[in-house]
This record gives structure tokens, sequence and C-alpha cells, in this order.
């Protein structure tokens, strides 16, 4: 059966927000930055009206402001931008039920059921456009394809430079439009595989796709033939709701305000990211028994993991073992950046009886977890917290007022 895909991404989305929750006069320019107070903070976002003011994103401030001196400038509030896009996948479910969240900013619509109600794929992505704007105030751009890859590739290559916003790239257009392009804007690519490509003569997605597939393989392995089948505008993914479900690991890092050089700060920063690792673990239902842990700084690092006896989503477990991997493997060096995930997921509903432990205890501390977790929902995460977020080298505070490393 033929497919119809869209790939659907919100134009300057974070900016888009902003200037809706602003309610800004049409024609004023906007950047998102992390720190606007400072000239060198990076710009995070920019509305149309700041690129055509040759406003990029990632440049700093001080030069925005050179390019253009009327430029609102406003902090990344994530908790926003997350409700926002929940209310367009909403307004995507009253064409189709299968939608799939690509990003924050871009989902996959499979809208093969649904453009009989409209007339064409066309008429279905003008009628979409129209409901996201209306509802929302942020345009939607749209690829059509017969698959994912071409209605990403769509999207990215054409529709983004295309005065309705949208554009359709099928299986009969891939010879003829896809494979002249330069190899850098093949999907998936990336700079350092471009590079590598052109230095052996690849100059075009088309002569990459002329390569044979056992070629392919035997000189990039399975991200070659990947890339190779993007090239060829071939993807068997189904669009599906259950992108997510099969999560492999649970994670979360922070760059830290200064370097750390005391073990004791250090273990304070890595519990409070412990206990926020297993709270995510928890809402999943899900508990794990392989703890990964990492710290950097300018003069070195390190990335470890170790398994414990038995799954768990306690931050008391979890950290005893990222801990024991801290305490081996940090050999002093200044530390800014601290990472610790939880993999080996499986579900958290039974507890492994060890003849050596009270399975009472293991059931409190379980408990302990889950009645937390309640208490923060219901009242804020300020509500229970440990008395050690009180000391100075805590990044509690901070995180709790983030979302995605952003202000709520």
């Amino acid at each position: 059966m033929n497919q119809t895909i869209f790939l659907i991404d919100m134009q300057s989305f974070f900016a888009s927000v902003e200037q809706q929750k602003y309610g800004l006069a049409p024609g004023t320019p906007l950047v998102v930055s992390g720190a606007p107070s400072r000239p060198s903070g990076v710009i995070l976002a920019a509305s149309p009206e700041a690129k055509q003011a040759g406003i990029t994103n990632g440049e700093r401030l001080r030069d925005a402001r050179l390019k253009c001196p009327n430029v609102r400038i406003v902090p990344p509030h994530m908790q926003d931008y997350l409700d926002w896009s929940l209310r367009i996948t909403d307004i995507f479910e009253t064409f189709t039920d299968q939608v799939e969240p690509y990003s924050i900013d871009e989902q996959f619509m499979d809208v093969s059921g649904s453009i009989r109600l409209f007339g064409s794929p066309e008429k279905t992505a003008a009628a979409v456009q129209e409901a996201v704007y209306q509802e929302t105030g942020v345009y939607a751009r749209v690829g059509i394809g017969d698959n994912k890859v071409l209605a990403k590739m769509a999207c990215d290559l054409f529709a983004k430079k295309s005065s309705s916003g949208q554009a359709r790239l099928t299986s009969d257009d891939v010879e003829s439009r896809l494979w002249p392009l330069p190899v850098e804007k093949l999907f998936r690519a990336g700079a350092k595989m471009s590079r590598h490509l052109r230095m052996r003569g690849l100059q075009t997605i088309g002569d990459f796709a002329a390569l044979k597939p056992e070629e392919v393989r035997s000189r990039w392995g399975i991200h070659g033939q990947v890339l190779w089948m993007n090239a060829q505008g071939v993807d068997h993914s189904p669009v599906t709701t259950e992108t997510f479900s099969g999560q492999k690991a649970i994670g979360n890092g922070m760059t830290l305000p200064a370097e750390y050089v005391r073990l004791e700060d250090i273990e304070l920063v890595l519990l409070e990211l412990c206990d926020e690792v297993c709270s995510r673990a928890r809402r999943e239902l899900k508990a794990g028994i392989t703890v990964s842990c990492g710290a950097s700084g300018p003069a070195g690092g390190f990335h470890r993991s170790i398994s414990m006896q038995e799954p768990s989503s306690a931050a008391s477990a979890v950290f005893a073992a990222a801990a024991s991997l801290l305490r081996r493997f940090w050999s002093g060096f200044p530390v800014r950046r601290i990472h610790v995930s939880l993999s080996g997921l499986s579900p958290d509903g039974c507890i492994q009886l060890n003849l050596f432990r009270d399975p009472g205890k293991q059931l409190a501390s379980r408990e302990l977890g889950y009645m937390t977790d309640r208490l923060h929902d219901r009242f804020g995460k300020h509500a229970v917290r440990r008395a050690s977020s009180k000391l100075p080298a805590s990044q509690f505070q901070e995180r709790a007022q983030r979302i995605g490393g952003h202000f709520k």
C-alpha cells in the first residue's frame, strides 16, 4: 500500500513561542539566549526576522546586537516549549492517530488513511499548517514523502525554502532531485562522514548511491548501509507511537558552575543526579542494574560502569555504585562536568530476595522513593529534599528551577 508520510517542523520553534507569549508585533526580531545579560551569551534560537538581519544560532549576543540593534532578547523557558509541543501533537491527532514525535519541534505523521478527507497530500498538509497556526500562531513546514526518510529530506532540503512551507519527495524523484545534491545534504551523513566521502571522490549523494551495497557494508558497516539506503530513498520503519517505549538507559548530567576539586563536593552533586535519575526511572516503573558514572575537566576525565547485585530504582543503591566508580577512577583533576546513568532496565515490580538482606528494608527503600515522588508531584521539588542541598556545593536549587537544562 502506498504511504503518505509527513515530517512537520515548527519554524524557529523556541523563538516563535516566545513571540506569541510576549505578544510582539509582527516583524519584531527576537532571539532566545541562556544568558541574556551577558554579551558573550550564545543564541539558542532566532526568529525569522532576526535571521533576515543576519543573526544565526550559536553566535554571540554582542555580534547579534551589531547586526540588529533592536533585537529582543529573552531567556529560554523549556516548560513552555514542552507544553506547546504537546498542544501541537493534539492538533496532529485530529488528522491521524499515527503521530510520532521526532524532537520537540518535529513530528512524523502517517496520513495514508486521512488524505481522502482533504483531497490530496498537499491539501492535507495545508489543513495541518492552518490548524497549527490558528491554534498556536506558529508556522509549520511540511515535508511529504513515501516514507519517513523522504519526508524528512523533503522538509529539510526543500520545504524550508518554499513559500508554501511544503515540499514533496517521492521515490520517483530521488534520482532527479536528490542525487545531484552535495553529499553533505544526505540525511544523517554528518560533517565528519561527509568529509570522509569527499576525500574518496564522492561529491554528491548520487555518487554515494552508485556504490554497491556490499562495498558500502565492508567499508562503513551498518552506519554506512543506513546512509546508503537514505541515499536510495529507502526506509522501511513505520510511523509509530511507541518510539520511546524501548528506552535502554536513563541518565542525567550537568556542567558545574565552577571547577570542583573536593571529593565531598563532587559526591554531593553526584548524589543529586542519582536522585533525579532514579526518580525518572520510577516514573517509567523501571529499575536498572548497571550504573555508569563519568566526570571530566580541562585536565582529564573518565567514564566507567559497574553492575549492582540486583536491579534498583533507589537513589541510595545507585549512588553507592556511582560513588565507588568516582573514588576509584577520579585522579584528583578539577571536575567541570559530571554524569550518571542507569541501564539494564527491567520492570520495577518485584524484588530479588537475598538471604543476607532484610526484605522488609528492601521494600521500604523502594517505597520511600515512590512516596517522595508523590510528594514532589503534589507540593513541588522543594517539599522534600536532602539536608545536604543546603551546602554551598549543592546544585539542587539551580536544577529544581530547570527542565532540560533551561529555566521552566
